[in-house]
């Protein structure tokens, strides 16, 4: 960021300050009013296990969403996820359509603004055991079981404010009502497996980034290419991600040369004129193909690549002493009478 984007940025979260002090009362009154009983959230027959984070932007929601999935399918258990799926149509999201092409029919979905609802609707028709809500971290409306609070150990939240003037959804004081705490990419900053670690008598983990491969796009196979597979470059790196910064890093670290990026906006749908414009930055940085994510992936359904190859990096996460963490889940969920374990 050069100095006058520096200067405007500071100026817009002087003139922005006054809201988020707004902003903030009205979240405190609202937590009080379900802390205090004032206000009853709706509780499932299924366990609910929430998935959140204090920021907007991404922190790796969808990947531990995911995770949380395969173990619990692994255990034999009947699993269902609830998203609004936030900026989607048709009852579908990119983020939903992504867990759909990653579990099939193995898991069953609930999307829309009222969680409860669509829960209720899903065990209507078919018990569920686990219901992961996904980004319920602030929803308080649906009672959870589980509360794991996302933090993306690569972004400092020192000083930071609250919405609009800064990222925050929360204080970060709210980090009180979690049950598990789980710092993502934790592989950026050395040594922060490590600390996390040493915490034992906290219930606080650490979760990796892991590159499973990359996938050509418009391929049907599932076969996965490693990084020297797909050439050596260089690519044009380009998404509309919640944290863009995060996944040209995460290319850095696989040793992806990237010669150029664009960024677009969070669930961007691409359209003719953005390929345009990608094809275009390409060819003047002489790239030798693109490189996106999975999530944008399921954003260009509507549009084709004529003059480059376009690859997707297909992830997953890696979360020290896992055997402790779902020991913990399963300890959390048994301790709720009735509910499955």
């Amino acid at each position: 960021m050069n100095w006058q984007s520096l200067q405007r940025s500071r100026l817009a979260r002087i003139l922005l300050w006054p809201l988020s002090l707004i902003y903030g009362v009205v979240v405190l009154a609202r937590v009080r009013a379900y802390s205090r009983g004032q206000l009853q959230p709706n509780r499932l027959r299924g366990a609910v296990i929430s998935v959140g984070n204090l920021t907007v932007g991404g922190v790796g929601k969808t990947p531990m969403v995911l995770w949380l999935a395969e173990k619990f399918l692994a255990a034999g258990k009947r699993v269902a996820i609830l998203s609004r799926g936030y900026r989607g149509t048709d009852g579908t999201s990119d983020e939903i359509e992504l867990l759909r092409h990653r579990l099939a029919d193995r898991v069953r979905f609930g999307v829309g603004a009222d969680r409860f609802a669509t829960g209720s609707a899903l065990e209507a028709s078919q018990p569920v055991d686990i219901f992961l809500l996904d980004d319920g971290f602030q929803h308080f409306q649906l009672a959870r079981d589980v509360n794991i609070l996302l933090m993306d150990a690569s972004r400092s939240l020192t000083n930071e404010d609250l919405l609009p003037a800064g990222s925050l959804r929360e204080p970060l004081s709210a980090m009180t009502r979690a049950d598990i705490l789980i710092f993502t990419r934790a592989e950026t900053l050395p040594g922060v497996t490590a600390a996390v670690t040493n915490l034992s008598s906290y219930p606080v983990f650490a979760a990796s980034t892991k590159l499973l491969g990359f996938c050509r796009f418009g391929d049907s196979s599932i076969h996965l290419q490693s990084a020297e597979q797909i050439g050596s470059g260089p690519f044009l790196a380009f998404c509309g991600i919640g944290n863009p910064q995060a996944f040209f890093r995460d290319l850095e670290n696989w040793q992806v040369p990237v010669a150029a990026e664009k960024v677009f906006r969070d669930h961007h749908r691409y359209t003719a004129s953005d390929i345009l414009v990608i094809a275009r930055a390409a060819e003047s940085a002489g790239v030798q193909a693109l490189i996106t994510t999975e999530k944008d992936a399921k954003n260009l359904a509507a549009v084709t690549f004529d003059k480059f190859p376009v690859y997707i990096a297909i992830i997953d996460i890696e979360i020290a002493q896992e055997h402790d963490l779902l020991s913990l889940i399963h300890a959390k969920l048994a301790a709720h009478a009735g509910v499955p374990s």
